[in-house]
């Protein structure tokens, strides 16, 4: 620990802390506009800057480490004017019009200068010039807003290892972009949107759909759904200034159906269906594993008595990354598309590893088109699927070739969680004044274990209560069904989870240890990926989540979000999931009556293989 003072309080902090984070620590904000936390500062807007005795300049706050004795001081005459400039002259080169801006009163800078006073800007001269890139489904970047904080490199680079956007020129002619100021679909970006989550004025932001969703509403022939996955619920609420973490599941309800949507479904429905199907494709890779072990462990009763390490070895050893493997370990997830791009374009050779599970969304397009659509004496064309999602990613996703099955396009428009508490506003509605009402049947009954899919962990959860009961007959002997080393927001997690007591028809399971990983953000996903591929590890299952914390951090969610606000999401998640009579998405009734009805041939059947399951392509880095 060391002491020092800031504006004459006394405090303590450990070696290594910036003045930034000491100067909370005492209960003083310095404002920032570089700063991410969690990343490494780089100093280069100057906002942050703060005056120490016996330096003979400003010392920026965010990257300079506190030091024993120091003593600093953040509201100095000199610190304030210092500001002043600064934000002055990132004003006069800024060309954006607040008024129309999509950032307008959720605007870093533009609350920057209100905060410092700033009536008029002092320097006049030559703006920064606009060009608008729309190149890519999820994304649109504007130069002239851009202020070269350079937040947007960080993440995509310290957070995300893809590296898609990087300075480039010198002085005023510095762009922050894709190599060669090219547009955005020219690179490998997986349009995971945390560059949008991050910026800190209107310079990236998704790509606006609202306007698509009330043509779909004023056409009167259309029946317009709308599904919404779990992690809305516990971040729409801040749209209307209610805390970080509080579920207004019932409030958003009635607002979708204010809005005039024909019917509210709910993503964790084909949540719960992805459970069934991705568990199911678990057991049938891990009993091809041990079919195929030379070691010949199924059918035989003296070899299955093998020891629990001999036959985790001999299931690596037969088809561990074994391409020519009908079925290679581990088996990565599908549900998050910026994950799947990153694979794609960085580590072709893993796709067979990857479940061919299409995304809860894209499971529920299908669906709606095909079955709810039956059921209306509907042609899936005249079926309008919405999705509110807290992922951009998404956009992109329904917008894959292959996302067809019902014969037409399975979603139509993804909103973000931002998008649609713009609409509600828009049209009107008293969010405070909403009742609570539930979701329409049948796509919106769904378990708690759909619910966590919002949380890094969830996926892996949720999977592992159904795949444990499907075996073994008994439920995940663990405390609330929670599998407490996958929870929180360590970077990369491991379980380990030993099956015993096995039904006859599964005996080839009995006294495996089954070995799982949970990798949220794509620079953790990268770290899982080198220690596979190294042999330091290995794992059946390993769930990835490309945004940090899962799907509650994703990029299109109220901002800011820093770990404070993703834990009290993630705790809002956990609440739903506990506070619901089913638990576990194999005893969703709806469900078991989809199976029932349509999908007659049971999970990884023909019917569920055309509608629930895809494939993946190797993509060109360049």
């Amino acid at each position: 620990m060391i002491s020092l003072t800031i504006n004459n309080n006394s405090v303590e902090v450990p070696e290594g802390t910036t003045i930034l984070d000491a100067a909370k620590l005492c209960g003083m904000r310095i404002p920032t506009l570089c700063y991410v936390e969690g990343l490494k500062a780089v100093g280069a807007c100057r906002v942050c800057v703060v005056e120490v005795k016996g330096a003979r300049n400003l010392i920026a706050s965010c990257s300079m480490p506190a030091a024993e004795g120091m003593k600093v001081l953040t509201n100095t005459r000199r610190v304030r004017e210092a500001r002043r400039t600064v934000v002055e002259l990132l004003l006069s080169e800024h060309n954006g019009e607040c008024q129309t801006c999509e950032r307008n009163e959720d605007c870093e800078l533009q609350a920057l200068a209100a905060e410092l006073g700033i009536r008029e800007i002092s320097y006049v001269g030559e703006k920064t010039r606009r060009r608008i890139d729309t190149s890519t489904p999820a994304l649109v970047r504007d130069l002239g807003k851009c202020i070269k904080c350079r937040r947007c490199v960080s993440v995509c680079l310290e957070t995300q290892h893809v590296g898609a956007l990087f300075p480039q020129n010198r002085g005023f002619e510095t762009v922050i972009g894709p190599a060669f100021c090219h547009d955005l679909n020219t690179v490998a970006c997986v349009q995971c949107g945390q560059c949008a989550a991050v910026c800190p004025v209107g310079a990236i932001i998704e790509k606006d759909q609202i306007e698509d969703v009330w043509k779909a509403l004023d056409k009167p022939d259309n029946h317009v759904v709308v599904q919404t996955a779990p992690a809305i619920r516990a971040a729409l609420g801040e749209c209307f200034g209610y805390p970080p973490g509080t579920l207004v599941t019932g409030k958003m309800v009635s607002a979708l159906r204010r809005l005039g949507f024909h019917a509210v479904f709910d993503t964790n429905f084909t949540a719960d269906l992805t459970i069934i199907e991705e568990s199911n494709e678990l057991l049938m890779r891990l009993k091809t594993a041990l079919a195929n072990d030379e070691c010949g462990m199924m059918n035989d009763e003296s070899k299955s008595r093998h020891s629990e390490q001999s036959q985790l070895q001999s299931i690596h050893k037969s088809s561990f990354i074994d391409h020519h493997s009908p079925a290679p370990l581990p088996m990565f997830t599908s549900c998050s598309p910026g994950w799947i791009k990153f694979l794609e374009y960085f580590h072709p050779d893993l796709i067979p590893n990857l479940s061919t599970c299409k995304s809860p969304q894209q499971m529920f397009g299908a669906v709606a088109k095909t079955y709810y659509a039956s059921k209306l004496g509907k042609r899936p064309e005249q079926i309008v699927v919405v999705s509110i999602m807290p992922c951009t990613a998404k956009k992109s996703e329904c917008q894959r070739p292959e996302m067809d099955a019902s014969g037409t396009r399975d979603v139509d428009v993804v909103l973000t969680t931002r998008e649609l508490g713009k609409m509600i506003h828009a049209a009107g509605i008293d969010f405070d004044a909403l009742p609570d009402e539930e979701m329409d049947a049948p796509l919106g009954l769904s378990s708690g274990a759909a619910d966590i899919f919002a949380n890094t962990g969830g996926v892996m959860e949720a999977a592992i209560r159904t795949a444990y009961e499907v075996v073994t007959g008994r439920e995940l002997p663990m405390k609330g069904l929670h599998v407490a080393p996958i929870a929180g927001l360590s970077g990369v997690k491991e379980a380990s989870l030993k099956i015993e007591g096995v039904k006859p028809e599964w005996k080839f399971l009995e006294g495996v240890t089954l070995e799982v990983a949970v990798a949220h953000g794509l620079g953790n996903a990268e770290q899982v990926i080198s220690s596979i591929k190294s042999g330091e590890k290995q794992y059946h299952f390993v769930e990835v989540m490309a945004c940090p914390g899962g799907c509650i951090g994703g990029g299109g969610q109220p901002r800011y979000t820093n770990n404070e606000v993703r834990q009290a999401r993630i705790e809002a998640i956990y609440r739903e999931d506990e506070g619901k009579k089913l638990r576990k998405s194999h005893e969703n009734p709806a469900v078991m009556q989809l199976y029932a009805d349509f999908l007659t041939d049971g999970p990884l059947g023909h019917r569920s293989h055309e509608l629930l399951h895809t494939s993946y392509t190797p993509r060109d880095k360049a």
